[in-house]
């Protein structure tokens, strides 16, 4: 991977046998804008005379959807007629280059970013990695091309309605589609400008949890960007000891074919081989709520952000893009309000589920269609594609999509895991052990998959915190851990030294001064140091922190004050808060 030879063997090398596969790739309609290579290879010498620095990409070789910009490269959203020459680059392209990336040009798209196939432009269609004769999928076409090629480390494509998810699926990569103003999309050319996002398409869940820590932060100057919770970030995450995964009922499944669906259902066996409960639940209003993102008020929010186009210029749109477009130009104010009610709605739903549930599991798409299917239904084809995606921008979630295995025509099938916004640290801890279960080639670089990292210890600015009681993974009050940026790092329990006690809807945990206590069962949780505070201010007497010994060693903790436990039954022969709650 060139990832792995950055690492190894510097800048220069990346860069060097990036521009190599490239040359043999030799796709014309792959790069729009290419950066020269002796520019290319100056920026990987200058890197390599500087040295890492600390810079998590250094010498990573990328590249962009060219709906975004990048300082002195046309930005043309695949119209001609539309393209303008950036005067600076994107916050995103800016922070990636601050971290010792290093861009290699622009790439193809659906024009306008307007579909999931990735035919709909006049510079033609990147060829599919996997399969020639399979769409490439869209609108971040030649995005998923360059990395599941091996052209790119890394690239950067957007999503509205599933852009950085389904070209995934059809290119057997990793797609990272970010919370709503997580990344800023300020420099990047609007589709719907209220639900875009900044996505990255990697080789694994690990490399894209890298690339979004380093560009993801708010923009003073961009309206949509949002500020994440204390001590977010995307990388190190762990798997909660029981992780809670929706599925949605038969009822709501579509497949293209048989081979399309036993792939889904083997996925989701290994989503219980590693651990995770596994519940059906009706999507119906998601679903019904998708179908809405193509027929209301966002038609016309797109056309707005290319009005002029539209209306002086029409004749240099894809007839295709154009069609759809022209749509918004007749949507109505009062039924705009009709979709805005209905996403408020359907908000409510989904916080109800995601209370309850980690993630939610469907698949990427219900299949990949080819060339020549697409050719025979342009828009229904692409609408079936975004079966699963168009809901999840809407209803301000976060997600991944991530390779599920092959059918028997040897074309790529996906599942995507999804999860609330500012939740990328679950999602791409579960994605990476999920693709890692699967044990498939990378992208078609014939790479095998790594193993996830472990992600068991706390990192830079965070402390441990022995949990007991209901803040442990899946109880009641674990909400108010996950909130400011907890996550879980691993089981662990005292050394036998203590006694619990059930205080009501919650444990009190004290040091026994002599002989006679237990070892008590917990869990252990990683906190933002900012965080601390806040949490304790929601303990109330008697409880509070203190330091508890761990098998493991000392460790911040849930202590009680002896003083308000008389009267409360002692419970330490279950040895657990969980034990405790079963055998009631």
């Amino acid at each position: 991977m060139l990832w792995d030879l950055a690492r190894a063997n510097g800048p220069e090398a990346a860069a060097r046998a990036a521009l190599d596969r490239i040359e043999a790739w030799a796709d014309p309609a792959l790069f729009l804008h290419r950066i020269p290579a002796a520019e290319v290879m100056a920026e990987a010498a200058r890197l390599a005379a500087e040295g890492p620095r600390g810079r998590p990409l250094f010498g990573i070789p990328f590249v962009i959807k060219d709906n975004i910009d990048a300082a002195g490269l046309p930005t043309t959203a695949a119209c001609p007629d539309y393209a303008y020459t950036a005067a600076e680059d994107a916050p995103c392209v800016a922070r990636l280059r601050a971290a010792g990336a290093i861009l290699l040009g622009k790439v193809n798209l659906d024009q306008f970013a307007t579909g999931l196939v990735g035919v709909r432009s006049p510079f033609g269609t990147p060829r599919n990695a996997v399969d020639a004769a399979c769409v490439p999928g869209g609108s971040s076409s030649g995005s998923a091309s360059a990395v599941s090629a091996g052209i790119a480390a890394f690239s950067l494509g957007t999503d509205t309605a599933g852009s950085g998810r389904v070209p995934a699926m059809f290119q057997n990569i990793v797609g990272l589609k970010p919370s709503l103003g997580l990344v800023p999309t300020r420099g990047v050319v609007p589709a719907c400008r209220s639900l875009d996002a900044v996505s990255v398409f990697a080789l694994t869940a690990e490399q894209a949890a890298t690339v979004l820590d380093a560009m993801a932060a708010p923009d003073a100057a961009d309206p949509y960007s949002r500020v994440a919770p204390a001590g977010w970030r995307a990388s190190g995450g762990t798997l909660p000891p029981v992780l809670r995964v929706a599925v949605p009922e038969e009822a709501d499944l579509l497949f293209d074919t048989p081979d399309d669906e036993a792939l889904f259902r083997t996925a989701l066996f290994r989503l219980e081989a590693l651990g995770a409960t596994l519940e059906r639940v009706s999507i119906a209003p998601f679903l019904a709520l998708a179908r809405r993102l193509y027929d209301g008020a966002w038609v016309a929010e797109r056309t707005s952000a290319l009005r002029d186009m539209v209306e002086n210029h029409p004749g240099s749109l894809h007839p295709t893009t154009r069609t759809i477009l022209e749509g918004g130009l007749s949507r109505l104010t009062v039924d705009a309000f009709d979709d805005f009610h209905a996403v408020a709605q359907t908000r409510l739903l989904s916080r109800a589920m995601f209370a309850k549930y980690d993630l939610l599991a469907v698949p990427t798409a219900p299949g990949i269609p080819t060339l020549e299917t697409l050719a025979a239904e342009p828009i229904a084809a692409n609408s079936r594609c975004g079966t699963y995606t168009n809901f999840v921008n809407l209803l301000d979630l976060s997600a991944v999509a991530l390779p599920s295995g092959f059918r028997a025509d040897g074309r790529p099938a996906g599942i995507t895991l999804i999860a609330p916004a500012f939740a990328e640290a679950r999602l791409c801890a579960a994605a990476a052990a999920l693709h890692h279960a699967a044990a498939l080639p990378l992208g078609a670089t014939g790479e095998p998959t790594p193993p996830p990292a472990a992600g068991t210890t706390p990192a830079e600015g965070e402390i441990p915190l022995f949990c007991i009681g209901a803040h442990m993974s899946g109880l009641p009050l674990n909400g108010q851990v996950t909130s400011l940026g907890g996550r879980f790092l691993r089981r662990d329990r005292t050394q036998p030294a203590y006694r619990l006690y059930a205080l009501g809807n919650r444990p009190g945990l004290i040091r026994e001064a002599g002989e006679g206590g237990s070892a008590i069962e917990g869990e252990v949780w990683a906190i933002p140091a900012a965080g601390i505070g806040p949490l304790l201010a929601q303990v109330p007497p008697p409880l509070g922190f203190g330091t508890v010994a761990l098998e493991s060693g000392p460790c911040l903790g849930f202590l009680a004050e002896p003083s308000g436990l008389p009267g409360a039954p002692e419970i330490t022969s279950h040895g657990g808060w969980r034990a405790y709650l079963a055998s009631r």
